[in-house]
Formats: structure tokens, sequence, C-alpha cells
């Protein structure tokens, strides 16, 4: 099986895509071996345990630094001997030495089509506030590795989305996640698993 980690910080809805297309059938040879949240009480640790997923919180909070928080994560996935680790709207930027443990391990979901509406700051309602103000006509998603820059890894995936007339950020950012991020993602995720 390939194993796979998933670190939270919120809902968890792009969690739970991936739960519906190991449960489906389309993500066979999957299996989510730990989620591991940022915050204390956040949904994506109940939608876990609601799937018999083991789920834990580890919190940012606890550490004083972003290199001794991502030691601490980086133990907890080695010891689950995991083959790639999701980022599902996980808002906590990971040390370097992280990412150089788990190179090509990593995988981040987008809701702009990187190099738009991306970078430091850009997160949650931002890349929809932005693209309207901007006034493009198609954004999206976008799956990529982590590497050192923020969402400046390699594309593994992308898929379009228009813009409709009267949207506002939050109907842009559910028709986003709805058409492209819940889609892409798990399709990402295959692509990885099979090519192990």
């Amino acid at each position: 099986m390939f194993r796979i980690g998933v670190l939270v910080s919120g809902g968890g809805t792009n969690l739970q895509a991936i739960i519906d297309r190991i449960e489906d059938g389309y993500l066979s040879n999957c299996e989510i071996t730990s989620v591991v949240s940022s915050k204390e009480g956040v949904f994506a640790l109940e939608r876990a345990k609601k799937h018999g997923i083991s789920a834990r919180c580890i919190a940012r909070k606890a550490y004083s630094n972003t290199e001794e928080y991502s030691s601490a994560l980086a133990a907890h996935f080695e010891q689950e001997n995991v083959d790639l680790i999701v980022l599902a709207g996980f808002l906590t930027v990971l040390s370097e030495n992280f990412i150089k443990r788990f190179e090509n391990k990593i995988i981040n979901v987008h809701p702009s089509l990187i190099p738009s509406f991306c970078g430091k700051g850009f997160y949650g309602l931002i890349p929809h506030e932005e693209a309207l103000k901007y006034g493009v006509k198609v954004t999206g998603a976008t799956v990529h590795f982590v590497n050192g820059e923020v969402d400046g890894g390699k594309i593994i995936l992308q898929k379009a989305v228009y813009v409709q007339d009267g949207d506002t950020p939050e109907v842009l950012q559910a028709r986003v996640m709805k058409e492209a991020e819940h889609i892409i993602l798990p399709e990402a995720i295959k692509k990885l698993s099979m090519e192990k």
C-alpha cells in the first residue's frame, strides 16, 4: 500500500476528497496512515476519526520555532513510514530540513493557477480576493511539490475554473474547491502512487 500522511489546519475538505476517493476505489492502492493538525479542535481531525484514521494534533504553538516544530512532524512521519505527505489546507511553513528529509514526497494544493496569486501570504480567501480584484476570467487550482519556496515547487497538475459575474471570494473559493482542488488532489496522489 502507498502510505499517505496528511497535514491539516482547518475543516479538512481536501482531506475528505482524498478519503472519498480511497473509499470509492479510485485510490485503491492508497491508505491514509495519519492525519496531523497544527491546531487543536479542528474539524479535519473529526473527519479522520469518523473514517477510522489515526488523527492527532501536534500543535505549532507548543514549539518555539519552525525548526523544532518541523523536527517533531518529521519524527512522526518517519515513524509512520509514509510514502507521501499531503498538505491539505496546512498553514504552517515547514523548515528546509523537513523538506530535504522528504524531498519529492511532499505535495500541496493551492487555490490558483500558479504562478498567479501564490507565494507568501496567499492562502485562504486571499488568492480568490486577488483574482477578483485583478479581473481574471479564469482561475483554478494547482497541485505541486513542496520545496523551499512558498508555492514554488514543480507543478504536478492544474485545473482551470471560470470566474462568473457576481462571484464573491467565498463563492469563488467554494467553486474552485469543488471543481478543481477536490478533483486534482486525488488525481495527483494516484499519479504518484503509480510511479512508486
